[in-house]
């Protein structure tokens, strides 16, 4: 078995806009560099995953390989990461959101040890959203991505379809992602690391 875990990865400029009442740009591209770091990092605490391949124009990570962005928005870098590694002859592909900062090695084995002929679907914590997607391969080489909202309900009816097996993989760490501000709560120990100390 060869699992790759894909990480799409913004750029600074258009990394969690919606955080902007909350945070300024300098804080929102700083928080979003350490939410990708904390995900690289768990990826590779994880055993079973033979590589990481990070899709986007973020910003660092020189030593993780990288996948320009094709363009035509998440779904469609998705899919031609997934046909770069089939044809590498990977056996499983995991997406993996990120802006998870409580994600760990534990949480990514989870996706990771699945049986053959198993997909695996982490929602987020609202039960609507897809954090992460675990495939196995060559059975989902024709899986239609369908990130945005709701895809959670849309990529399992894309398994059923498909004929998978499905386990839902239900874990803090994988379920918390931050979006709005009253997500930042669960990323309080990353944004010690670059906040400044309030006065009282």
């Amino acid at each position: 078995m060869t699992c790759w875990v894909v990480i799409p990865a913004k750029a600074a400029p258009a990394a969690k806009g919606r955080l902007a009442e909350a945070l300024g740009p300098d804080e929102r591209a700083a928080l979003a560099a350490a939410m990708l770091s904390a995900a690289i990092a768990a990826v590779r605490a994880a055993p079973g995953v033979d590589g990481v391949l990070l899709v986007g124009d973020a910003a660092g990570h020189s030593e993780t390989e990288r996948l320009t962005d094709p363009g035509g928005g998440l779904n469609a870098a998705l899919d031609a990461a997934r046909t770069v590694l089939l044809a590498r002859g990977a056996t499983r592909v995991i997406s993996l959101a990120a802006d998870l900062p409580l994600v760990t090695g534990d949480d990514v084995a989870a996706l990771v040890q699945l049986p053959n002929g198993t997909a695996g679907i982490a929602p987020d914590r609202h039960g609507t959203g897809t954090n992460a997607l675990s495939l196995p391969l060559p059975q989902a080489a024709g899986f239609a991505y369908a990130y945005g909202i709701g895809s959670c309900a849309r990529h399992k009816a894309e398994t059923a379809r498909l004929g998978l097996n499905l386990r839902e993989i239900v874990l803090p760490g994988l379920a918390r992602d931050v979006d709005e501000p009253a997500d930042l709560v669960d990323a309080g120990h990353l944004m010690s690391q670059f906040a400044p100390p309030r006065l009282s």
